[in-house]
């Protein structure tokens, strides 16, 4: 790693009342706020970005070159170190553009990011168009350098390596952590430092099969085969990875009315929705330090037309009318 993107280390800060609502005790919830991570908005992506994007710059790269879905958290990260580093950034989204474009494609433009939408495709067809994307930059003279999808690579997830030993300064008696699984590269790094008895991963439905993904990049973060088995909860997901599902939204809820912390509806107030639900089967228990990663994302929730349509309701049926007279 040869630059610095952020702050070290992020908060790591008690949630008494939200531990309660979900069946804790007052002092064994614990959020790590990499969140407030200063860079583009805030979040985890930041962290495998020093790495990816610092390589990328270290070989002579231009441009960077990155995907995602269309509220890709990842994608607006990219788009604000390419800023941060005076490079060039080319975002090849899952999609078509739309006229309410909202959330974080709304920042992607703003920190100067061009978008190619790739349309409705799978994983590999997403991976093939950022690489005809890369062909067509070369040909024009750019030095193009590809971000993975999500950040996610053994070399992004040294990032989260590194969150791992930071964490574990803060809070050396820590039971289990849990962090929302998109690419896999967040939970990878946690692992190798935590070691996977220590996190708890709740999949978001980004990626096909999250034990393998997240296997892989244990193994490459170690240099070998790592025997393990992972703590995956795969309950969560519901209808698909844009779905807004209840148990996720009443997680969204508790949050932002027990210690006013805002959750999206794709990754973290998933991990919350696997957080309680981890509580109740008593996989997670009562007594025990328990750290919820919370990896931002906020700007996504302003993308999401269901979750700020819930919201606004919310509003509607709190208003208090005014008496006339």
């Amino acid at each position: 790693m040869d630059i610095k993107l952020m702050s070290r280390p992020t908060p790591l800060e008690a949630a008494p009342r939200l531990a309660r609502a979900i069946g804790l005790e007052p002092g064994d919830l614990w959020v790590k706020r990499d969140d407030l991570i200063g860079l583009g908005g805030g979040g985890n992506k930041v962290r495998k970005l020093e790495w990816t994007a610092g390589a990328a710059r270290a070989e002579g790269a231009t441009t960077l070159v990155t995907s995602g879905a269309a509220q890709s958290n990842h994608a607006r990260l990219t788009a604000a170190a390419g800023a941060r580093l005076g490079m060039d950034v080319v975002l090849v989204l899952a999609g078509a553009p739309s006229e309410g474009m909202t959330g974080n494609i709304v920042l992607d433009g703003l920190f100067g990011a061009r978008v190619v939408w790739a349309g409705e495709v799978n994983e590999a067809e997403l991976a093939a168009a950022v690489e005809d994307v890369a062909g067509e930059l070369r040909e024009r003279g750019a030095r193009p350098a590809v971000i993975p999808f999500g950040g996610s690579s053994v070399l992004g997830a040294r990032g989260y390596a590194e969150a791992g030993a930071e964490l574990l300064e803060q809070a050396p008696d820590l039971s289990t952590a849990v962090v929302a699984v998109g690419s896999g590269g967040t939970m990878a790094g946690l692992v190798h430092a935590l070691g996977a008895e220590r996190v708890l991963g709740v999949h978001c439905g980004a990626v096909a099969d999250p034990e393998r993904t997240v296997g892989h990049l244990v193994d490459g973060l170690a240099g070998r085969p790592v025997a393990t088995s992972l703590r995956l909860r795969l309950d969560q997901v519901g209808p698909g990875y844009s779905a807004l599902t209840e148990p996720v939204m009443d997680a969204i809820t508790t949050a932002a009315r027990t210690e006013g912390i805002v959750l999206d509806p794709v990754y973290t107030g998933r991990a919350l929705a696997g957080l309680i639900a981890a509580v109740r089967d008593g996989q997670v228990r009562p007594g025990q330090r328990t750290v919820f990663l919370h990896t931002g994302g906020l700007p996504g929730l302003f993308g999401h037309p269901e979750a700020l349509e819930r919201a606004r309701s919310a509003v509607a049926d709190s208003a208090v009318r005014r008496p006339r007279g």
